[in-house]
């Protein structure tokens, strides 16, 4: 198993209003932090949007998240929709560097996480999502009577049981997710 580390829009514009944001971007330094030490290669996406808007490329909001730690040597992808494949090189990257297998943190869980979850199975690999190294929105989903807590356990759960024959998403506490390379 080839494991590579997908970090997903861990912003500072984003970090005030996920769920924990400061804790979840310091939990995913550390998983930054021990993939380095396997020689696991660290990818942090970034969403970008048009002038003027809340993901403006030229915004300091937009800046990947300090907390996060992350060194030269970590990749950095640029993306325009939730899916993190969708319109970048993260397919052929990975797959130069021989990845089955991506372990998957990130924000926002009801959005860029899953999607990039799903579309990481249609492009075969296995997935290892992050159990506690997600967030949603702080507020939940009023609409669908949903707290953060129960976004991240719902989509833990519809996550771990999809059935694809791209691939298998495996969840994991943050403390329990190991890396090869």
């Amino acid at each position: 198993m080839n494991t590579a580390l997908l970090i997903v829009d861990m912003q500072e514009v984003l970090m005030p209003l996920v769920w924990r944001g400061e804790e979840l971007a310091d939990r995913i330094a550390s998983l930054a932090q021990r993939a380095r030490e396997h020689e696991v290669p660290v990818v942090a996406i970034q969403q970008i949007g048009a002038t003027g808007t809340m993901f403006d490329p030229e915004s300091p909001g937009t800046r990947l998240a300090d907390r996060l730690d992350l060194r030269p040597t970590d990749v950095v992808l640029r993306k325009t929709a939730t899916d993190a494949f969708y319109g970048t090189n993260l397919a052929p990257m990975l797959l130069e560097w021989d990845v089955d297998t991506v372990v998957l943190a990130g924000v926002a869980t009801d959005y860029c996480v899953d999607a990039t979850a799903r579309s990481s199975l249609s492009h075969g690999l296995d997935v290892v999502l992050v159990g506690d190294g997600h967030a949603p929105a702080a507020e939940g989903d009023a609409e669908a009577g949903l707290s953060a807590e129960q976004i991240i356990d719902r989509h833990n759960r519809i996550l771990s049981t999809a059935i694809h024959p791209g691939g298998s998403v495996q969840v994991r506490p943050a403390a329990e997710v190991v890396f090869t390379s």
